[in-house]
């Protein structure tokens, strides 16, 4: 018994090992396709309180290597932590917002001290909140995980235009030509590359964008010999946590967004893969992001949550290991502790990063098209739930700023698409498909099923013969004689040349 379980578990896609260097070499483009995202939250918050460049490159540097552990605890798993699955994780943006507001009244200290506990209430809590994966079928998820990648194109479009809005440069031609290079390089890699080159189009295109953009002068790597070389994080370097209930609260609102949207990362990445993904693997992510979050304050760094733009990169490459994750979280944790290679990565033009972002974040939207597919839309209202969730979460999307006059509760809850699409997708499943029965709806008389595509059984088409037609809802053939219509079942096979007909 214990060798067929172990035979079971081997099969699954995500338990592939293709050996150290291929690990390292794909873990690496996943540490390129979210170093952007893992160093923009300190680096928001240093800034904005004020911090000194050596202060905001520590938060940076333990942020990569808090985020490193946190990947492995994720991929490599323990018994109860961990959802075994290739995701990457790092510091959680949604909480960016709240955690500026701490810090204004209470400063760096109030923050760590609510990021601490508000960690290990979802701790206790994270079993509990998995137990809604029944209420996540594919029109959920294939709606969530659509949500996902659009609201990540934004951020490649910032990257495109060069990030810094108050540069010369931003937005220029020479920005977005640098991106549309890079693009056209991971569209010509993966069509015309060898299979191994076609799954490392990414990592080769970031290389090549880089050394291109070295070419025409829009990279600099002046800065990376300035600094420490090797360097371990201190614990509490800005000193002892303080702890504030109204902040710590704040704090609890934040877990429960990253709840909703490590659910959601992690139920597409599990579809992606092709793997089962149940409410006991579920809990076991969430409580992973739960322990890297509360361990994260005493290492100067934030909460953790996936992140969702390496979905897209496991999409793209269909490589499924998560040992390859691993590997990246290796390499995050190594950058972490030698500031001089994480300067080399920071080196890299956000442009180039914005040409493969809109790859990998389109890969994510068309996977979860795809996950729509497959949704039954007839006799029932699906069709409403994936429109009014996505028009409902890419309001604030579309429109930055929507709920500005809204309490801040609300704003962390619902400025996040995917937070807001999940939950309306939620609750829209469960009062469509749960609370009333398809049997009980007015679903068939819905205006949303009746542009729902129509059907005719392929025994019908066999039936017909050349010239059958309808003519005032009756079947006649060429001759203009009625073909007599019987029910399923009791078709009769009617010989032309017998005298009785």
């Amino acid at each position: 018994m214990a060798e067929k379980k172990t035979a079971e578990r081997n099969a699954r896609p995500e338990d592939a090992r293709l050996g150290i260097l291929p690990s390292f070499a794909y873990g690496l483009q996943h540490v390129l396709t979210m170093y952007g995202g893992i160093i923009a939250p300190p680096l928001v918050i240093g800034q904005a309180g004020g911090m000194s460049q050596a202060e905001i490159g520590t938060l940076i540097a333990c942020a990569l290597f808090i985020g490193g552990l946190a990947t492995i605890l994720q991929t490599v798993g323990v018994p109860f932590f961990g959802s075994k699955l290739p995701l990457v994780q790092g510091v959680s943006f949604s909480g960016v917002a709240t955690m500026l507001a701490i810090q204004g009244d209470g400063g760096i200290q109030a923050v760590m001290g609510a990021v601490l506990v508000a960690s290990v209430i979802g701790l206790l809590i994270a079993p509990a909140f998995a137990m809604i994966v029944r209420f996540f079928p594919p029109v959920v998820t294939g709606t969530v995980i659509t949500s996902i990648g659009l609201s990540l194109l934004p951020v490649a479009a910032g990257w495109s235009m060069g990030s810094d809005s108050t540069a010369d440069d931003y937005g220029s031609v020479s920005n977005i030509g640098l991106a549309a290079f890079t693009l056209l390089l991971v569209v010509l890699l993966t069509k015309f590359g060898t299979a191994a080159i076609a799954r490392l189009s990414i990592l080769l295109a970031l290389f090549l964008g880089t050394i291109f953009a070295v070419i025409v002068g829009k990279a600099d790597f002046s800065q990376v010999g300035q600094g420490d070389i090797f360097a371990l994080p201190t614990p509490f370097a800005f000193g002892l946590p303080t702890f504030d209930i109204a902040a710590i609260i704040s704090m609890l609102i934040v877990i429960l967004v990253t709840f909703t949207e490590t659910t959601a990362d992690i139920l597409a990445v599990g579809e992606v893969v092709g793997t089962k993904v149940d409410a006991k693997r579920i809990a076991a992510g969430l409580r992973a992001d739960m322990l890297s979050s509360a361990v994260s304050p005493v290492f100067n760094s934030f909460t953790q949550s996936a992140f969702a733009q390496n979905v897209g990169l496991v999409a793209i490459t269909r490589v499924k290991s998560r040992f390859v994750v691993a590997a990246g979280g290796v390499i995050l944790v190594i950058l972490g502790v030698l500031p001089v290679l994480g300067r080399v990565v920071a080196a890299i033009p956000s442009p180039v990063l914005g040409g493969v972002g809109v790859v990998l974040f389109g890969t994510v939207a068309a996977s979860g098209i795809a996950t729509l597919s497959k949704v039954d839309y007839r006799n029932n209202l699906n069709l409403i739930i994936v429109a009014v969730s996505l028009g409902f979460g890419l309001l604030p999307l579309v429109l930055p700023g929507i709920y500005h006059a809204f309490p801040s509760w609300f704003s962390v809850i619902f400025d996040s698409a995917i937070s807001s699409t999940t939950m309306m997708a939620i609750l829209l499943n469960i009062i469509f498909n749960h609370l009333v029965r398809r049997s009980n709806s007015r679903g068939d008389r819905s205006v949303f099923v009746a542009a729902a595509t129509r059907a005719v059984p392929e025994e019908f088409l066999e039936a017909l013969e050349e010239g059958d037609h309808f003519v005032d809802g009756k079947l006649v053939d060429a001759d203009e004689n009625e073909v007599e219509i019987v029910p399923t079942g009791t078709v009769r096979v009617v010989d032309p040349r017998d005298p009785a007909h």
